[in-house]
């Protein structure tokens, strides 16, 4: 939860008194700190992928994170991957990075709610990792991917929705030749 929602639920007022209770709280380890104004409850058992989601905002699960989780790539990457429509930013939590690419927001969205995690549909993660490709952010060794688990007919509708440029479209061809 972040600062101002353990504020709320503690109903304190006095920011002294406030930062004296979380101090406690994060010493005797009721809380945990995971950056500055953001905790967890300890004990209570968090998901890396909810983490993310909740480390930068707004973002979404996405790129090879979500592409291994959809099947797409069988290698699981070192990094959990989102995608933002702020400033990209790398975060470090627990001994695991974060990586979050900035996205133009007319191509941010088309997630899903899966267990409490913003993720990207197979389809879109293809097309975030295609678009981070073309504009030489990100690299990508399409011969690992497994594109059975893409619907194909739901990536192109939404390379034509968002109104893919032609880098993109040189990408797909690429790959789906």
């Amino acid at each position: 939860m972040d600062s101002k929602t353990l504020k709320d639920l503690l109903g304190v007022k006095s920011e002294r008194t406030y930062y004296r209770i979380v101090n406690d709280f994060t010493n005797s380890n009721v809380l945990v700190n995971i950056e500055k104004n953001k905790y967890y409850l300890a004990g209570k058992n968090i998901d890396t992928f909810e983490i993310a989601n909740f480390l930068y905002q707004p973002s979404y699960i996405s790129l090879e994170t979500a592409l291994n989780y959809w099947g797409v790539l069988s290698q699981f990457p070192f990094e959990i991957t989102s995608i933002t429509s702020k400033k990209a930013v790398a975060k470090k939590f627990d001994d695991k990075i974060f990586n979050y690419s900035h996205i133009a927001a007319k191509y941010f969205g088309m997630f899903t709610k899966k267990n409490n995690v913003l993720i990207a549909l197979p389809e879109k993660a293809l097309f975030d990792q295609l678009y981070l490709a073309s504009k030489g952010i990100k690299s990508a060794n399409f011969d690992e991917y497994d594109l059975n688990h893409i619907n194909m007919k739901s990536f192109f509708e939404i390379c034509k929705q968002l109104n893919a440029d032609k880098n993109i479209m040189d990408l797909i061809k690429k790959i789906t030749k």
